[in-house]
C-alpha cells in the first residue's frame, strides 16, 4: 500500500480544509470540505468522472495534508487564506474566474460598510478572499453579521437608524447607538475571523467577556455572551456540505447509469426531448442537454412542429430528424445518450429517426411517467427496469424528463399567447408592427379600426394606405 493510500484512509469525517501535493511537496491545490474524508477521496475514486483539468491535477498528487477545523465556515474562510497565501496553480487553472468573491471591508472611513466585489481595487479598503463558493459566503456572512453588526451600504441623508440596526444587524452610527472606535473594533474580530484564526477569536472574547464581568459592566458581558452564542450557532449550519452531496449523488448516477446501460464510460452529455400541444395545436418539441448531470441551459434548443395535428409519434420523429441533421450535428456535437419523454412507444419512434438519420449507435432510453420506469432497448426489443423511486439514477433521470417538460411547455405557452394576441391587422398587406400599433393607439381597438371609415383611415396612414386597409376590412365584414 502507498503512502498515499495509507493517508487516505486516516481522514477524518470533520469538516477541514485539504492540501493536495505533488512530488517535490509543493501544495498544487486546497480545497474546503464539509466532511473531509468523503470529498478527498472522491477525487481517486476510478468510476468518478472528471474533466480534463482535474484529471491532470489528480495525476499529479502524491500527498494530501488537511487541517481540521469545527464548522463549514471555518472551512471556507481558511481555505480563502490559505489560497492567496500559497496561490497553487490548481486552484488557479480550475476557478471560473465569474464565480470568485472577494469581502471588501472599508476600515479606515469614517462610515465603514462590508460588502461583496469580484475585483479588488487599490483603494485603501482590507480585501479576503478569493471565494470561489458564493452562495456559502452569502450564508455565512449573514450568520457572522448577528454576531459583529456591520453596514452594508452609506446612509443616504437618513436621520433615523435603519431596520437592519433594531434586528441587531446594523451599528447604528447614523445616531451614534455605536461609536465609530466601538465599530472598528468589532470590525477587527470580523477580519480575524475571516483570516481564519477562529480559535483565537473565540478565546479573546472569552477573556473580554469574563474581565466585563468582573468589573461588573454587565452590558458588554452580555454582548460579548451574544457573539460567543452566534459563533457556536454556526456549528449547526450547513454552508456547502448540501451541495458536497448532491454532487455526490449525481455522479453515483451516471455511474450507475453507464452499468445499467453497459456503457464504457458514463455519459457525459445528456439530451432530454419532450413535445407539447394542446389538441395538435401549436405543437412543439424542446430539447434540454444536461452535463455531467448539471442543466447547461444555454445548449436547450427548441423546435416549433410542421407536422400537424394530434400526434406525439410524428411530432418526436420530426424532433429527432431535425436535432440530427448534419449542420445540427457540426453545430451541437453528439450526445453521449438520449433520453425521451415517453414509454415503448415513443422511444421506438425515437430510435426509428436516429436510424433513418443515420445514428444508430447514439444510445436511448425512455422514462415512463406512471411507474418512472426506465424502458432500455435490448436485443430489438425493451427492458422495463423499475428501481427505487429514491434512488440516484431516478431521481437524475427525473429532473432531466422534468426540465424538457418545463421548457417545451414554456415555449408551447409562449406560442399559444402570440397566435391568442394575434388580430386581424397581421394579414393585412402593406400593415407593420410600426403601423399596427399606430392604428391601436388611436383608435383604441381592433374594433374602434374595423369602425372607422375610410377618410379616418386616409388622414393617419395615406391616402393609398388608408384606402387599401379599408377596402380590405369592408371585405372582411361583407
Amino acid at each position: 500500500m502507498s503512502q498515499l493510500e495509507k493517508k487516505l484512509q486516516k481522514l477524518p469525517l470533520t469538516p477541514g480544509i485539504y492540501f493536495h501535493k505533488n512530488e517535490a511537496g509543493e501544495i498544487i491545490y486546497i480545497g474546503k470540505a464539509a466532511n473531509l474524508k468523503n470529498r478527498v477521496r472522491q477525487y481517486f475514486q476510478a468510476s468518478r468522472y472528471r474533466d480534463p483539468k482535474t484529471d491532470l491535477l489528480v495525476n499529479e498528487i502524491a500527498d494530501v495534508d488537511w487541517i481540521e477545523v469545527e464548522t463549514e465556515a471555518d472551512a471556507l474562510f481558511l481555505e480563502a487564506e490559505m489560497v492567496r497565501r500559497y496561490m497553487p496553480a490548481y486552484n488557479i487553472l480550475l476557478r471560473d474566474d465569474k464565480s470568485l468573491l472577494y469581502v471588501r471591508i472599508d476600515y479606515k472611513s469614517d462610515y465603514p460598510t462590508v460588502t461583496l466585489i469580484r475585483r479588488p481595487l487599490d483603494d485603501g479598503a482590507k480585501y479576503f478572499g478569493p471565494y470561489m463558493n458564493g452562495l456559502a459566503l452569502k450564508k455565512a456572512l449573514r450568520y457572522l453579521r448577528r454576531a459583529f453588526p456591520y453596514a452594508i451600504g452609506r446612509s443616504s441623508g437618513r436621520k433615523r437608524v435603519s431596520l437592519h440596526y433594531h434586528l441587531g444587524l446594523d451599528p447604528g452610527l447614523e445616531e451614534g447607538r455605536t461609536s465609530l472606535a466601538a465599530y472598528r473594533a468589532n470590525l477587527r474580530k470580523l477580519m480575524q475571523y475571516l483570516r481564519g484564526e477562529r480559535v483565537a477569536l473565540v478565546r479573546s472574547i472569552e477573556s473580554e467577556m469574563n474581565k466585563a464581568a468582573r468589573a461588573k459592566d454587565f452590558e458588554k458581558a452580555a454582548t460579548l455572551r451574544n457573539q460567543l452564542f452566534s459563533l457556536k450557532e454556526l456549528n449547526r449550519q450547513v454552508l456547502f456540505s448540501d451541495r458536497e452531496l448532491l454532487d455526490a449523488s449525481k455522479d453515483q448516477a451516471l455511474v450507475e447509469l453507464a452499468e445499467l446501460l453497459n456503457l464504457a464510460s458514463p455519459p457525459r452529455r445528456i439530451e432530454g426531448f419532450d413535445i407539447s400541444h394542446i389538441q395538435g395545436s401549436d405543437s412543439v418539441a424542446a430539447v434540454v442537454v444536461f452535463i455531467n448531470g448539471v442543466p447547461a441551459k444555454t445548449n436547450y434548443r427548441k423546435f416549433k412542429m410542421r407536422t400537424a395535428g394530434n400526434d406525439d409519434f410524428a411530432h418526436m420523429r420530426e424532433a429527432i430528424t431535425r436535432r440530427f441533421r448534419a449542420e445540427n450535428v457540426k453545430k451541437w456535437g453528439l450526445p453521449d445518450l438520449l433520453l425521451i419523454d415517453g414509454g415503448k412507444g415513443q422511444l421506438s419512434t425515437a430510435m426509428s429517426a436516429l436510424g433513418l438519420a443515420g445514428f444508430t449507435k447514439v444510445p436511448a432510453i425512455g422514462l415512463a411517467k406512471r411507474f418512472e420506469d426506465i424502458v432500455v432497448p435490448k436485443d430489438g426489443t425493451f427492458e422495463v427496469f423499475r428501481l427505487s423511486p429514491s434512488s440516484h439514477l431516478v431521481k437524475l433521470l427525473q429532473r432531466i424528463r422534468d426540465e424538457s417538460h418545463r421548457f417545451a411547455i414554456s415555449y408551447h405557452s409562449t406560442l399559444r399567447a402570440r397566435r391568442q394576441t394575434a388580430s386581424l391587422l397581421d394579414d393585412v398587406p402593406g400593415i407593420g408592427p410600426l403601423t399596427r400599433k399606430k392604428l391601436i393607439r388611436q383608435f383604441g381597438s381592433m374594433r374602434g379600426v374595423a369602425a372607422a371609415d375610410t377618410a379616418e383611415l386616409q388622414k393617419l396612414l395615406g391616402t393609398k394606405t388608408g384606402q387599401a386597409l379599408s377596402k380590405y376590412l369592408q371585405a372582411l365584414k361583407n
